[in-house]
């Protein structure tokens, strides 16, 4: 078997301090309560699209001190704020406004490229119109655009 970087922990390149770095941040207070349940994992809608993607695993990451790996990763991009991680989690970790701190550690380590960032706010607007546009057409009794249902029968 190959062993991938994701395999092996080398001890020497953690930060301990990491995990208290984000406990400092506004929302990351919490962080040190995940307990691993996978609650936040198993509502996330980003993790039913992307099986690479994995609340639970980038808390771990940050928990051990794996800083330049979360830091570093597009995962962190990924999230939606959507917060339902937050209303499922027995322990209230709030793990959106932990991605939210990761976010801003990255921009401020230079981790986040400008072009990367840009990219990221043009997918956000359009996010964010489409998820306007159906809440509004369900609101209103109407079928989305998007999926035109058949009348046929």
């Amino acid at each position: 078997m190959t062993k991938t970087k994701l395999d092996v922990i080398v001890v020497e390149e953690l930060d301990p301090g990491f995990r208290d770095e984000v406990a400092l941040m506004p929302g990351g207070e919490n962080i040190r309560k995940c307990y691993a349940c996978g609650t936040c994992a198993a509502g996330c809608p980003v993790t039913n699209i992307d099986d690479g993607y994995n609340c639970r695993t980038i808390i771990r990451k940050v928990l051990y001190g794996m800083r330049e790996e979360v830091l570093g990763s597009k995962e962190i991009w990924l999230c939606m704020m959507c917060y339902r991680c937050y209303a499922r989690c027995p322990q209230q970790v709030n793990f959106t406004d932990i991605m939210r701190a990761l976010r801003h550690i990255a921009v401020r380590d230079g981790f986040a490229p400008v072009e990367m960032l840009a990219k990221e706010d043009d997918a956000d607007k359009k996010a964010q119109t489409l998820r306007r546009d159906l809440v509004k057409a369900a609101a209103a009794g109407k079928k989305p655009a998007a999926k035109k249902q058949s009348t046929k029968k």
